[in-house]
């Protein structure tokens, strides 16, 4: 049976998935949704002592991130079970894994023993805090890396407790920073004919995601305070409430403060002393707050989304999960992927973030069951009926 393909892009690639919980799936849920043949490796049933734990089969989040996968179960913990993975390693690209680093090593699925079977190819490793020092050991959670990475720390409002942000933005970050890492030793490969270890921490991830916050204390020694919903270094930019809700507004030069303040109708604050520059205007925060209060009230969301981007301020609504999917735009970019699900249905699942011209990303398939491609991916390197039996019999596969 061909195997379906969602695009000509990365078809040409086979990656053996070895992850689990969101880092590792994210960076391969990638590859898979441009067409790379993502074979998702499990424990056969009863071997993992921590199996389920992604959650059900057919929930929300398996359906999202192994979509356009194949699964095969290989038992890593027997000899059979490693030689198998060996003799798909020939075959393969790419390994992705997200173990403790200890792991693959105790495993014999390290590096050095990858590169000895295929010198061409490229393990992307993810972990908690790195693969070397002192910390290399750790279990790794994404709210444990926000904590770490700085992320909690300046984010809540001034003097409230550490706050953790709504999403996993140490995991997915990392899966996004493994796969970049990927098409880089890729593209690096086709001058060089060897692969390379490729690696990434949800630790590394999260700092590198606080970018000019990490960048105002690594150059200018300042350890930025908690903003709550404003801007760190610019305002007006933030939450505004209205007479029926709360809007964003982010006013960056002075030509764009001199617009809002005619919005506003207080074209006389355009040029007062303290709000002259983005610099004063941040010194004052508090007082552009205050007079901003009543005027926003006065308003509709509707009102002053119109009026604001009438005059080319930058404004936006505040949107639940499912007012994102049914504004015009998002239904334009085409985001929520249709997918048919055997329990589910018609449902639709979070599409890629990049579009391609000639070789765009797409969903073509469901999660796979546990072990659905099993028999086919043995075939595919060498293995016979008989000897595929042998395995299912001493519990291999």
């Amino acid at each position: 049976m061909t195997r379906p393909t969602a695009s000509p892009a990365l078809s040409h690639l086979r990656v053996l998935d070895l992850t689990r919980v969101r880092a590792g799936p994210t960076c391969c849920r990638i590859l898979a949704d441009f067409g790379a043949d993502v074979i998702k490796i499990e424990a056969p049933p009863g071997v993992d002592p921590n199996e389920g734990i992604s959650g059900a089969r057919h929930g929300y989040d398996m359906i999202n991130l192994h979509r356009n996968k194949r699964s095969m179960t290989l038992n890593l913990k027997e000899s059979e079970g490693r030689a198998a993975f060996m003799r798909l390693a020939k075959t393969a690209d790419i390994v992705v894994e997200n173990f403790r680093p200890d792991v693959k090593d105790r495993l014999g699925l390290g590096y050095q023993a990858l590169k000895a079977v295929n010198p061409r190819i490229i393990l992307a490793s993810i972990s908690g805090f790195g693969q070397s020092g002192p910390y290399k050991t750790r279990a790794g959670f994404d709210q444990i890396a926000q904590g770490m990475g700085g992320l909690m720390g300046v984010t809540g409002e001034p003097g409230t407790p550490p706050m953790r942000a709504g999403i996993a933005v140490a995991d997915s970050s990392a899966g996004v920073f493994a796969a970049t890492g990927i098409l880089i030793a890729l593209a690096e490969r086709e001058r060089s004919g060897l692969g390379q270890w490729v690696e990434t921490s949800l630790l590394q991830a999260q700092i590198a995601m606080m970018d000019f916050q990490a960048a105002r204390y690594l150059v200018e020694g300042v350890v930025p305070p908690q903003a709550g919903n404003d801007h760190p270094t610019s305002t007006p930019m933030g939450v505004v409430a209205t007479a029926d809700g709360f809007i964003n507004i982010g006013v960056g030069g002075d030509g764009q403060w001199r617009a809002f303040c005619e919005v506003i109708g207080r074209s006389d604050l355009a040029n007062h002393p303290d709000y002259a520059n983005g610099a004063s205007r941040t010194r004052h925060r508090p007082q552009i707050k205050a007079l901003l209060g009543p005027i926003f009230t006065e308003r509709t969301s509707a009102d002053w989304l119109s009026a604001l981007e009438a005059k080319g301020v930058p404004a936006g609504p505040i949107y639940k999960v499912d007012e994102v999917f049914a504004d015009p735009q998002v239904r334009h970019l085409g985001i929520a992927a249709p997918l048919k699900d055997p329990e589910r249905g018609d449902i639709r699942v979070v599409g890629q973030a990049i579009g391609l011209s000639r070789t765009p990303a797409s969903v073509v398939s469901g999660v796979p069951e546990q072990g659905e491609h099993t028999q086919a991916i043995l075939r595919e390197i060498g293995y016979s009926d008989d000897e595929i039996a042998q395995l299912r019999v001493g519990k291999i596969v």
